[in-house]
């Protein structure tokens, strides 16, 4: 399977597993289980539930099945000890991801749902999942569960079941769908996808690290570039944690405010803060093995700003996180940002070949800026940045020219929304990517070189004459020429538009970088579309 960013996949409910509150109910997970879960499934001498033991999944997943439970079911999520309202929901999906979740590696491959990463395309390797599975919904939400071969199988009646439609719509009705469901996904499913597998009873196993202490935090959000900061976490009542969160963009914007979060699983952080008046959630894999996380931070209401970031607990092994910029042109001279967690106040500092450091006015364990100078002869590629024991590879790039820009995401998808209505417009942001050609001087060879991130003059322009006649530009929204974010229109008919129909779009994304003189300018394209109204945790 490969992922490609573009076209939106998911987009997840506001909800993280209300995070802001304590997970524990006055009462035990067994013995809410046994009040709210066993009118319809039975548990056996030892203590197997039907269904329910036959499956893991994430915290999102859980919590899912069980609003489905009670949404579809009429099953009442009761704490029979009594409790505040929720708390039983929360110890339930807490035991269920603790004791039937994903390994690290399990998840792994299908993070950007669960981190909202709204502009993906998701390519799966066998054409039969894309056509059975990932028609109706991501391939993740398949990928992020784990059943024993039966369940699998009451999946597929489940679906006919509940949606008689599958067998109808589109790739349903020119085939033998549930004979092929049944017959050809099952089996394939259940050894893809197996309940059993060492690998869990292995993590299970495992001593899991403490998150209290302090953690240094470096990260990226496009419009706004380069976050570095720090993530203070306490142990607060029944393993939650509570949670200060303090630091800056590479423009002085600062970014700070306090929560509460939760891990599940021994590896899967969820926190909710409120950062400067603004809600956010942080959906965080721990490394296992090692005291860092990585994932993507992101605003509750506008899940689409997020901070792609990553964390690394202070005082523990140094690390080298991060490098604003992250290339220097062979034969110029430069400031250059190193953010890191630990480092040597003492130790050399190494560049690779060609770059040489002409001088350090600011150094810390947290991070150092360096004025450095790259040999006019130096040759193009990647380099090693090390400070004393601490390396990183790759993260600082020579390039001799610059030779083209592209914009990513190349695909996007933006909604209109507001206007009285329920739904916040869900803007689309762009970074202009600059590329060298590379030793060979020819593009598209494996020789080329991402440069990284430019500042760019951004517009927009009709697709096709379509967009030309629709005046999509005039209605669709605004793009931003400094920061590349678009902004939709409002939500609703639009009595200037022709037949007064909304302020959907197909427009062109222009990007033009000014370098040395030249222009260089690159296109991408962006669908402006209506509301989503059915958001799930896990899409």
């Amino acid at each position: 399977m490969t992922i490609k960013t573009g076209l939106i996949s998911s987009l997840a409910a506001t909800v993280l597993l209300a995070c802001h509150l304590s997970a524990q109910a006055a009462g035990s997970a067994e013995a809410i289980m046994t009040a709210s879960c066993s009118g319809c499934h039975k548990q056996d001498d030892n203590g197997t539930w039907s269904r329910i033991s036959e499956q893991r999944k994430t915290p999102e997943g859980w919590h899912m099945t069980l609003v489905r439970m009670e949404e579809i079911h009429g099953a009442s999520i009761v704490d029979p000890a009594g409790g505040e309202p929720g708390a039983a929901m929360r110890t339930l999906v807490r035991h269920l991801a603790d004791t039937q979740g994903l390994t690290p590696a399990e998840s792994a491959p299908w993070r950007y749902v669960l981190e909202r990463e709204l502009n993906t395309i998701e390519e799966h390797d066998t054409e039969l999942f894309a056509s059975m599975c990932a028609r109706c919904h991501s391939g993740a939400r398949v990928g992020l569960q784990r059943r024993s071969e039966e369940e699998w199988r009451h999946l597929v009646h489940f679906h006919l079941g509940q949606f008689p439609s599958a067998e109808y719509s589109l790739m349903g009705r020119d085939r033998d769908w549930l004979g092929i469901a049944l017959n050809e996904m099952v089996p394939w499913l259940a050894s893809e996808l197996p309940l059993d597998n060492d690998a869990w009873t292995q993590w299970q196993a495992q001593p899991k690290q403490p998150f209290a202490g302090r953690w240094r935090v470096a990260g990226h959000m496009p419009g706004k570039g380069l976050f570095a900061g720090d993530m203070v976490v306490t142990d607060g009542s029944d393993r939650d944690y509570d949670v200060e969160f303090n630091g800056e963009f590479e423009n002085g914007e600062p970014l700070s405010g306090a929560g509460k979060a939760l891990v599940y699983s021994g590896h899967e952080w969820r926190a909710s803060l409120t950062l400067d008046g603004e809600a956010y959630q942080q959906v965080l894999m721990a490394e296992p093995g090692s005291a860092q996380l990585h994932g993507r931070m992101f605003r509750r209401d506008n899940v689409e700003w997020g901070l792609r970031m990553q964390a690394a607990r202070a005082g523990g092994e140094a690390r080298i996180m991060a490098m604003q910029p992250s290339y220097i042109r062979a034969g110029a001279e430069q400031r250059l940002l190193l953010v890191g967690a630990g480092l040597d106040l003492e130790a050399d500092i190494g560049l690779g070949a060609g770059l040489e450091v002409l001088g350090v006015t600011e150094r810390s364990a947290d991070g150092m800026v360096l004025q450095v100078r790259a040999a006019a002869d130096a040759a193009e590629g990647g380099r090693t940045v090390s400070v004393g024991e601490a390396g990183a590879e790759g993260m600082l790039t020579i390039y001799r020219s610059l030779d083209r820009v592209t914009v990513e995401p190349a695909y996007a998808v933006a909604r209109v929304g507001g206007n009285g209505g329920s739904q916040p417009v869900v803007e689309a942001m762009f970074d202009a990517i600059g590329f060298s050609n590379g030793p060979d001087g020819e593009p598209g060879t494996e020789d080329d070189l991402r440069v990284g991130p430019l500042s760019a003059k951004w517009s927009v322009a009709p697709f096709n004459a379509q967009a030309a006649a629709d005046e999509d530009v005039r209605f669709a929204g605004a793009m931003d020429a400094a920061s590349g974010v678009f902004t939709p229109g409002a939500a609703g008919p639009n009595p200037e538009r022709k037949y007064q129909t909304n302020n959907a779009g197909n427009l062109k994304v222009l990007a033009t970088v000014e370098h040395e003189g030249a222009l260089l300018n690159a296109e991408g394209q962006l669908i402006v579309t209506v509301q989503r109204w059915n958001n799930p945790p896990i899409r």
